[in-house]
């Protein structure tokens, strides 16, 4: 069932507007804000986590194991399969890298810059440094938007990548410090483990030996976070070397979508093999 739930996941994803209509956080955010405010609340990171987290992935669990021994468990699998495009990354991240890319070809750097500002959430006064920083942010959004999801999801089920999502959207939208910084040390927790899978899945798809040199020196490495680590990975793998002219960054662009494509297809073919097998 696990796979046949990342299949419709991938073909449902492309549904925007079903997306839209399931991943609606703002009674979520609403509530993150009001316990924020909260001067009870405000010096209790782990209680608010316990609340906006724990609380929601129990109630998961609850509803999984009321629901399992009815209709032969078939009752699951919807939920199965709401969760995880729940749990997948917000927004359009291919549809956002076409209008940026647009914007660059028609010789627009107002809306090239304003794109990146307002889709990627990066800015710089440098074109250079805005197509490095744009590079970063692809990598990123579609390692935690996508391969952290489906590879939990697959090892342990809804409950742990409905805890993910709920820790990243606190990452992204909390004006708490010190929630911000508890929320930080459990995703990096959560993402040691899948972004180190990424970049071995980038050595088989693109640059090998590149991919490996990195890798000695990073695989065990505690303090390096998933962002910086997917980054280099990610650059290496398709080998962009700087520096680089405007047109060959913008073209990187392509490059790295379509090595993040082929560690996908590797992603899956891993997790049907997996399947017949067990």
């Amino acid at each position: 069932m696990p796979f046949l739930v990342l299949i419709l996941a991938v073909w449902m994803k492309k549904c925007l507007i079903l997306r839209l209509w399931l991943q609606r956080d703002g009674l979520w955010l609403r509530e993150l804000t009001k316990l924020e405010l909260s001067t009870r609340m405000v010096k209790q990171p782990w209680l608010i986590l316990i609340l906006l987290v724990l609380l929601p992935v129990i109630l998961l669990a609850l509803l999984l194991s009321m629901l399992e021994p009815m209709a032969y468990g078939l009752l699951v699998f919807p939920v199965h399969l709401l969760v995880v495009i729940y749990s997948l990354g917000r927004g359009d991240l291919l549809a956002d890298l076409r209008q940026f890319r647009n914007a660059f070809y028609c010789g627009d750097f107002q809306a090239f810059e304003n794109v990146a500002k307002y889709d990627f959430k990066v800015a710089s006064t440098s074109s250079e440094q805005l197509l490095k920083l744009v590079q970063g942010y692809l990598l990123w959004q579609a390692y935690q938007s996508f391969f952290a999801v489906i590879f939990w999801f697959f090892l342990f089920g809804p409950v742990t990548v409905l805890a993910y999502r709920l820790l990243a959207l606190i990452s992204e939208h909390s004006q708490n410090s010190l929630l911000t910084e508890r929320t930080k040390q459990l995703r990096h927790v959560f993402d040691w483990l899948p972004v180190r899978m990424l970049s071995v899945s980038f050595a088989l798809v693109g640059n090998f030996v590149a991919v490996s040199r990195v890798m000695q020196h990073e695989l065990l490495n505690l303090d390096i976070c998933a962002a910086q680590l997917i980054e280099k990975v990610g650059l290496v793998a398709i080998e962009i070397q700087s520096p680089l002219t405007e047109v060959d960054s913008i073209n990187s662009l392509d490059r790295l979508w379509a090595l993040l494509l082929r560690a996908a297809v590797l992603w899956y073919a891993w997790f049907a093999i997996w399947t017949v097998l067990i």
